[in-house]
């Protein structure tokens, strides 16, 4: 570690899983119920700057230029200071955010916060840490982000300690031309959160179900993937975020994350993919807004079906993107 306070500004992408988490089986570790599959998104992504400093007195905290709520410092400051103890050092951090994107609304954006904040609090303080390592750190502040610190298609395996939760790629971006067209529903925030979410997944009787079937789902939509196979793969990827969903709503307190648009969305992907043949298929993550995976080759007509069904939609595309990746270190 360096003696002198350092800067770092790290970047890490959202990412949208097709073999979902949810749920916990050690939320103070975030050690997951299962383990997931996700696809990086290349043109998602969160910006941090944290600096180390011997004069600050607290942690301070900007999100797209302004300061931040007092919720998310806290949740932010609870990750430093894991990092501090782990680390072993006393100084605070001044962070700076910015997200791309809609925060709080289903598209991963505490995944790509918790990952681009650990690479660079990691940097700053001259740490040169293994990818592993890195994801493992990142999944305390948020399960998902465990996946936005590998590249491409990523696996999280669940483990069963904080060593051995973490997730690596297994095949690079450039491997399967997908496609994700997100349908932005709505861009409020969501009343309830995941981490919230997550403690009450148990209270479902659906969610031992989920679990007991998640690892075939994972084998089934992994092989799609290597083996390019759309409609094996598209399939299952829905048939787990229904089961999500499904937990989800029969939870306590039930958690209902779709709107009519998003309902209408999914009926009709389901549509022009079993009856126009279409690749396209459907997952949500926590939120209303639609993500509709598709071959790059039908992107397009994708993106025009989405626009003729509501006005009110505004879209995001992206291709499967990079690993977390610091940007500059200075004194």
């Amino acid at each position: 570690m360096v003696d002198e306070p350092q800067t770092a500004t790290a970047r890490a992408h959202s990412n949208i899983a097709f073999v979902k988490y949810w749920g916990n089986r050690d939320h103070r570790l975030r050690l997951p119920a299962n383990s997931s599959i996700s696809m990086n998104l290349a043109d998602l992504h969160t910006t941090t700057t944290v600096a180390w400093d011997d004069d600050l007195k607290h942690d301070t905290l900007t999100i797209n230029g302004a300061i931040a709520a007092d919720s998310a410092l806290e949740r932010v400051r609870n990750h430093l200071d894991m990092l501090r103890a782990r680390f072993k050092t006393s100084r605070y951090a001044r962070v700076r955010s910015t997200n791309n994107f809609p925060m709080g609304t289903g598209i991963a954006s505490s995944a790509s916060a918790f990952a681009a904040l650990t690479a660079a609090a990691c940097a700053a303080l001259g740490l040169e840490l293994p990818e592993r390592e890195l994801s493992t750190l990142a999944r305390r502040g948020s399960g998902s982000a465990a996946r936005s610190i590998p590249s491409g298609y990523v696996e999280w395996h669940a483990g069963d300690s904080h060593e051995t939760s973490f997730a690596e790629s297994f095949a690079p971006p450039e491997h399967w031309d997908l496609i994700d067209i997100i349908a932005i529903v709505s861009r409020a925030h969501k009343r309830t959160s995941s981490s919230a979410g997550h403690e009450t997944a148990d209270s479902s009787v659906l969610q031992p179900a989920r679990i007991s079937s998640a690892a075939e789902r994972l084998r089934v939509v992994k092989s799609a993937i290597m083996s390019r196979d759309f409609e094996q793969f598209a399939s299952v990827v829905e048939e787990d975020s229904n089961l999500m969903h499904a937990v989800m709503m029969t939870s306590d307190p039930p958690l209902f994350y779709w709107a009519p648009l998003s309902f209408a969305i999914m009926k009709a992907v389901r549509y022009w993919r079993t009856i126009e043949k279409l690749q396209v298929c459907y997952t949500l993550d926590a939120g209303p807004n639609v993500h509709c995976i598709c071959a790059a080759s039908d992107a397009n007509e994708v993106s025009a079906r989405l626009r003729s069904l509501s006005g009110e939609l505004d879209i995001l595309r992206s291709s499967a993107g990079g690993g977390a990746c610091v940007l500059s270190l200075r004194d």
